[in-house]
């Protein structure tokens, strides 16, 4: 289950989950990558207008490189940068996450669990310093999110190393423009939606998906740094089946959307670099294939 909460829409929880992880969960130091990388980028033209499309990935362990060669090349030649979402001050952000993960009318979490799923979820919770009692007025969905990044803070990936915040960083430095394709709001209301069913389904999966972590996390970068985006498809398909509605939710429909955004942004001139989770620029669900639709055609530039 990480896979679909770290590519496809992991910048929203990224922002807010400081504020209840352990503090043993805190990134640790880790080796410098000294090779160059060379992550999948696209473009999409007209006479007047560029669009450079490239997926992100929301967490990296420090010292990872990636902002060189055709990458930086496409930055710097761009007007403005598009994102999924602008980050909102943080305690808008905390506000935000309190309207849509805490059901103080609801049963507590443990009681919406089967028998059988309670005993390996608290002993998930108990395994990076949390206790479920803890934990009992939140939405199946929003430590199902939790669980799917504690694993990877305890190997060493940071939020602050994300693509995201780098490219902002940039952006900012620059003077280039910064806007999202969608709010925090919208993005939390995503999960939020999800009948209870899915979002249980949600979180039963990602304790067992815990063993998986590490060399899922190994993988999705190793993928992603060397610009396989098909080998980056497969491995996020492995167990999509298991959860339709948030793959509709969360892959489908928003790239149906974002490649709509596309078409008609090719209205305006001018060069714009946007970068989403590398999910949805894989697959045969991706951005990409639904600018078919407009007769549209991105080509990969590296």
């Amino acid at each position: 289950m990480m896979r679909k909460i770290l590519f496809p829409l992991g910048a929203a929880f990224l922002l807010v989950s400081a504020a209840v992880l352990p503090a043993a969960a805190a990134p640790k130091p880790a080796p410098h990558q000294s090779a160059a990388a060379h992550p999948a980028l696209w473009k999409v033209a007209d006479a007047d207008t560029t669009i450079y499309l490239f997926g992100t990935v929301h967490i990296l362990k420090p010292g990872t490189r990636w902002f060189e060669g055709p990458v930086r090349t496409a930055f710097a030649a761009s007007d403005e940068l598009v994102l999924e979402m602008v980050e909102p001050a943080a305690a808008q952000a905390n506000q935000l996450v309190m309207s849509k993960a805490v059901d103080l009318d609801g049963p507590a979490l443990t009681a919406k669990l089967s028998p059988a799923d309670v005993e390996p979820y608290r002993a998930a919770l108990r395994s990076f310093g949390l206790e479920a009692a803890n934990l009992e007025p939140l939405e199946p969905w929003f430590v199902s999110t939790l669980l799917s990044l504690l694993p990877l803070q305890k190997l060493g990936y940071d939020a602050e190393q994300g693509v995201e915040k780098g490219l902002s960083r940039e952006a900012k430095a620059s003077g280039k423009p910064i806007s999202g394709l969608e709010t925090m709001e919208e993005q939390l209301g995503f999960f939020d939606s999800l009948p209870e069913p899915a979002q249980i389904k949600l979180l039963t999966q990602s304790v067992q998906d815990l063993p998986k972590a590490e060399k899922f996390a190994q993988d999705m970068t190793r993928y992603w740094l060397s610009g396989q985006p098909d080998e980056l498809a497969k491995l996020m398909n492995q167990s999509m089946d298991a959860t339709p509605e948030l793959t509709k939710v969360l892959l489908a429909d928003r790239n149906r959307r974002w490649a709509d955004w596309i078409a008609k942004r090719l209205d305006k001139p001018g060069t714009v670099f946007m970068a989403v989770g590398a999910a949805h620029l894989a697959g045969t669900d991706s951005v990409q294939a639904q600018l078919r639709r407009h007769k549209l055609k991105a080509a990969r530039l590296n």
